[in-house]
């Protein structure tokens, strides 16, 4: 399996990161994350799901039928990269949704500390009846997601009533969308801003729950 890292060192939190469902690890965004997460003290390591790298020799463009097919091969990621320090599992939407199905188990067994998902798809676009995440009402794993206000697969005003845990933090990017890229029209704000503040989010959280 292969891996991006940046921030290699030993000893430093790693946070292992896996792409969403139409774009692979090494996109100018997922790039960007990993630099702004290494600025701030983290090791970023990304790695991708094998339909993914299927499409680098010609496979298929379809994404996985459902995210719980991810989870075994989220698995081995983890098995395979090796860390000395601490270990936050999560990632970009679809990532982060197949790392939620798995972070628990891994919590309640002392592999990891806690879970990262950037702008998680609690329900695809214009259907919010259709709920996804309904494990994140129960976990106790510590968890950081971090959501564009505006963001279609969950907005601030839909998901500030759904059942989530105390132990879920909800991290809210004004005027994000998916991407968290916000209008700088009607911000004044860019999404190198929002990814910046995401990074030191995840930096305090990260010092208030380990």
């Amino acid at each position: 399996m292969d891996f991006l890292l940046n921030g290699d060192e030993t000893g430093r939190t790693t946070i292992l990161l896996a792409h969403g469902s139409g774009a692979a690890m090494d996109t100018p965004w997922m790039d960007a994350v990993a630099e702004r997460l290494e600025a701030q003290g983290f090791r970023a390591a990304r790695f991708e799901f094998s339909y993914m790298s299927a499409r680098r020799t010609g496979g298929s463009k379809r994404p996985p039928a459902k995210a719980d097919t991810c989870a075994p091969e989220f698995l081995a990621a983890i098995d395979a990269l090796g860390c000395v320090g601490p270990l936050i599992i999560g990632g970009k939407s679809m990532g982060g949704r197949v790392a939620s199905l798995i972070a628990q188990d891994l919590y309640d067994a002392g592999r990891i500390k806690g879970l990262l998902c950037l702008g998680f798809p609690f329900h695809p676009p214009k259907t919010p009846g259709n709920r996804r995440g309904e494990n994140l009402a129960g976990i106790t794993c510590p968890t950081l997601i971090c959501q564009g206000t505006r963001d279609p697969f969950g907005t601030r005003e839909e998901v500030q009533d759904y059942d989530l845990s105390n132990a879920v933090t909800l991290h809210w990017l004004e005027d994000g969308d998916h991407d968290l890229k916000p209008r700088k029209r009607v911000t004044g704000k860019t999404l190198e801003d929002q990814l910046l503040d995401l990074a030191e989010q995840t930096r305090v959280w990260t010092n208030s729950c380990f």
